[in-house]
């Protein structure tokens, strides 16, 4: 899928060098122009996943804010919602084909051509968090074992980069309590990626959709359970209109983060201080999206409770426990192919010894919750 060098593709690089031999040709003989004229920005087209709406525009939105102002102009990113060019499902070919420079998404969402995508997000929780796992790609390995799928796999023409740790997705929405495993039997469900495979082993029917259409599905009954991600953008669509019992933790999709994916000839020809600012940008809004999450996820999960009458429950230690069962059964599957077996003994290597390390240090933060908040847990 790479584009062949021999084509009539003019790479960005070559006509920057060639603007600049020109440039310094036209200096000899005339008065030169101000600087400013020969500095067009290089627009770098960015579709998302994720409605309008959605609060993930809004750290797409983080992402393009930092890129423009460390660059001082040089890159100015169009961002687009999803649908504007492709579906939401489709920014990885967009991306690959050169339809569109980048995007802003989750490796879950092209798990449909390679289901070791779901590895790099929504893969069996060995006891690791977000934030562990984003860790795992940075300095762990993740990152080439990354870059082997996409090139050397499944021989796309991209590159990805990962930020931003999400929280745990909840369980999510029901409409009517539920605290057994047993119970899940027959419940047609919307979730993505291995998360799929993963509970249709509790009986579950599952639909893989993007989310701006959760909520119409719901309506029409071809679904009456759902996730998506989190308070905001679960209220944002509407969640609470078709359900009222919203299930906070689970081990479906606990160490997911965002997807940032560029055409690789695009980036290729971009010279090396901006290649850098598109990557690097990555890390520091993943800290920018951390506060915003935080400050948000909380508030509109309190306003859930307060305004819409939505009752908060934490997902039960039953279902909690066939869900790590169910991937039991799963993981021996997924291994009978090399390379995902190849990436689960990385994550486990990693997790069994960074973990230990977190869960060995880390304090009881439970326990003084309720020292100084008593009663509000119900664990």
């Amino acid at each position: 899928m790479k584009k062949n060098s021999d084509t009539k593709h003019v790479s960005r690089r070559k006509l920057l060098k060639g603007g600049a031999v020109a440039a310094g040709a036209a200096a000899a003989s005339t008065v030169a122009a101000p600087a400013v004229l020969a500095q067009s920005p290089i627009v770098v087209k960015m579709q998302t996943s994720w409605p309008a709406a959605d609060i993930w525009m809004d750290f797409a939105r983080q992402y393009v804010d930092r890129v423009e102002q460390m660059s001082a102009g040089r890159l100015k990113v169009d961002l687009l919602p999803s649908g504007a060019v492709v579906g939401a499902f489709q920014v990885l070919d967009a991306v690959n084909d050169g339809v569109l420079d980048a995007a802003h998404t989750v490796p879950v969402y092209w798990y449909g051509k390679n289901k070791a995508a779901s590895l790099f997000g929504t893969g069996p929780v060995f006891g690791g968090s977000a934030t562990t796992m984003l860790a795992w790609f940075h300095a762990g390995g993740g990152a080439e074992l990354y870059r082997e799928l996409t090139q050397d796999i499944m021989g796309l023409n991209v590159y990805g980069f990962y930020g931003f740790p999400m929280p745990a997705q909840p369980f999510g929405w029901f409409k009517n309590p539920v605290t057994k495993a047993a119970e899940l039997d027959g419940f047609k469900y919307r979730t993505v990626g291995l998360a799929a495979d993963l509970l249709q082993r509790l009986g579950m029917s599952v639909a893989q959709l993007p989310g701006g259409e959760i909520v119409p599905a719901m309506e029409r009954g071809v679904i009456d359970a759902f996730e998506f991600n989190n308070p905001s953008s679960d209220s944002r669509f509407g969640a609470q209109d078709v359900a009222k019992n919203y299930f906070l933790s689970s081990y479906h999709q606990a160490s997911e983060s965002f997807e940032f994916l560029f055409n690789k000839d695009f980036y290729d020809d971009l010279p090396e201080d901006l290649q850098a600012i598109l990557k690097y940008a990555v890390e520091a809004t993943s800290t920018s999206n951390t506060a915003l999450a935080m400050d948000n996820y909380s508030a509109d999960l309190q306003k859930l409770q307060s305004e819409s009458g939505v009752t908060v429950h934490r997902t039960s230690k039953d279902i909690l426990d066939a869900q790590l069962k169910a991937w039991d059964e799963l993981i021996p599957e997924l291994e009978q192919d090399p390379f995902m077996k190849k990436v689960m003994d990385s994550q486990r290597a990693w997790v069994e010894r960074v973990v230990f390390y977190e869960l060995m240090n880390s304090p009881d933060l439970a326990l003084a919750y309720d020292h100084y908040f008593p009663g509000k847990l119900k664990l």
